[in-house]
């Protein structure tokens, strides 16, 4: 099921706007892959960009979140396909994976993400030792994942209109 999209209310406190506009921007990617085909979730519609399919920008999403959360912010260990000693965007090789196993990697990772956020103050930054990113704070870092998801909900609007027409905003 694809969670709503809802806009924070207008007057809400800062925690409530960030978290608000985040969850906003997760569920206009599921949105996005309502009722797609594993076959063209996995379909490449990007010459210059052949792993920019909806199936891989929902894994690239998943590994952002723990990426940010649970490793710079929380100073765990850096595991991933990103840190494997593959490619830059080999969070996006995913052909085979079915689509709604990828929706639901991300629904996870987005849970623990959200238990992280709430654990910490705006004001926590980073504890990885290895990441010069670590001296963001968790502000910092939401306000990224807000652009960062955002920037993808856009790219998957356009891929999904060029693969069956769907389109819509918000």
């Amino acid at each position: 099921m694809t969670p709503p999209r809802i806009r924070p209310p207008y007057g809400a406190d800062e925690r409530t706007q960030l978290l608000g506009w985040l969850d906003m921007q997760r569920a206009v990617i599921h949105w996005k892959c309502e009722d797609l085909s594993d076959a063209d979730a996995h379909r490449s519609v990007l010459p210059a960009s052949p792993r920019m399919t909806m199936a891989g920008v929902v894994s690239h999403l998943r590994w952002v979140e723990h990426l940010w959360f649970e490793v710079i912010l929380l100073g765990r260990p850096a595991v991933g396909p990103r840190f494997e000693g593959g490619p830059e965007d080999a969070d996006m090789m995913v052909d085979g994976i079915p689509l709604a196993q990828l929706l639901e990697e991300y629904d996870r990772q987005c849970a623990v993400s959200d238990e992280i956020i709430k654990a910490h103050a705006l004001d926590d930054v980073g504890r990885h030792p290895d990441f010069p990113a670590s001296a963001a704070s968790l502000r910092w870092i939401l306000f990224h994942m807000i652009e960062e998801t955002a920037r993808h909900a856009g790219h998957v609007d356009a891929v999904r209109e060029i693969l069956d027409g769907e389109k819509g905003y918000y």
